[in-house]
């Protein structure tokens, strides 16, 4: 089934980790959360790349440089090279080096990853609107990115110089919760400016181009637990999605996905690169049902305005089959939809 009609999770009876390439991994919220690892997601990893699974770590953070993410990924027991790592940092860093000159001025509101992705383009970093950048880059600089760096975007930007962001993440997460993240810093500066950034990063194609051309991947399968980023670059990048329920999104909200935001496959965590992924089949004549589909041992519809399930089983099934329902037009995704008593039938 084609990312353009996705309307349920998609069925596969070959473990996902032999069906595809190479997996095009989030970090927070799929690998690891305030800086530990999630539950099973060392050994998942590892068992899918000792059976030949390519793994590629796909970040919208541009703070840290590939090989801090590396050597993060190895503490954890997850062995990992930096040419593993790629970052929105160096695909904004290529939009950039694809409009200037080598050797152009760039203007950083960042941290050290966007510095360093723009040597390796042959830009030159600056920090002042008065070193006469050509382009201004802002990227995620961490809690304690000063006021001032705002201003120094600003000033460069009114002066007409295009502006880029590497992302437009409004949060990102940390051990304490979520705090702002670059889309946040993003809308300071246009706020204040006017003006409407390039951006590269997730879901937007510079970032699949980049992950793409790094990594060489045929069959990719990109693993994630956002639906605004990681789902939709998937949808925007034509490839199939894993979307585990480590992170930002719960049941609930997959089910009031809009169809770009519709994952080919939903599991609980990284176990699920392991395994094949059951089918959810169309239930004909089910009794005052539209739209009523099976999965496991649940059969799911809507039925005066909620999603109705039936059946016992896996809770994971229960929650396909209603994603099935809740995607076909009689259930359009529609937050409308009361999904409670369904959602609390599986204890989720």
């Amino acid at each position: 089934m084609s990312q353009q009609s996705r309307t349920r999770p998609s069925g596969s009876t070959t473990a996902l980790n032999e069906a595809y390439d190479t997996a095009l991994l989030d970090l927070d919220g799929v690998v690891y959360a305030g800086g530990e690892a999630i539950a099973y997601a060392v050994e998942s990893l590892n068992t899918a790349r000792d059976a030949g699974m390519r793994l590629a770590y796909v970040t919208n953070n541009a703070l840290r440089p590939p090989d801090a993410v590396a050597a993060h990924l190895t503490e954890l027991g997850v062995p990992a090279d930096p040419a593993e790592v790629i970052t929105s940092a160096q695909a904004v860093s290529r939009l950039i080096a694809e409009q200037l000159p080598q050797g152009s001025k760039v203007l950083v509101i960042g941290g050290d990853g966007l510095r360093i992705a723009l040597r390796e383009r042959g830009l030159e970093p600056v920090e002042s609107a008065d070193d006469d950048p050509a382009a201004v880059v802002q990227g995620y600089g961490g809690p304690d990115l000063a006021w001032g760096r705002f201003a120094e975007a600003c000033y460069a930007i009114n002066r007409g110089v295009p502006w880029f962001a590497s992302n437009t993440d409004l949060t990102i997460p940390s051990a304490r919760g979520i705090m702002p993240g670059n889309g946040a810093a993003v809308e300071v500066v246009r706020i204040a400016t006017g003006a409407e950034p390039q951006v590269a990063g997730k879901p937007l194609p510079p970032m699949h181009r980049e992950t793409i051309l790094r990594t060489g991947a045929k069959r990719a399968l990109v693993v994630g637990d956002r639906l605004d980023t990681d789902i939709e670059g998937a949808f925007n990048g034509g490839v199939d999605s894993l979307l585990v329920l480590t992170g930002v999104t719960d049941a609930a909200l997959l089910l009031t996905a809009e169809p770009q935001h519709r994952p080919t496959y939903v599991d609980a965590d990284l176990r699920g690169l392991l395994t094949g992924q059951p089918d959810v089949t169309e239930v004909p004549d089910a009794t005052d049902a539209t739209g009523a589909f099976g999965c496991g041992g649940w059969t799911a519809y809507v039925s005066g305005g909620a999603l109705v399930l039936d059946g016992d089983g896996a809770a994971l099934d229960g929650l396909r089959a209603l994603c099935a329902a809740a995607w076909t037009d009689a259930g359009d995704g529609s937050c409308a939809l009361d999904a409670g008593k369904a959602l609390a039938k599986l204890g989720l």
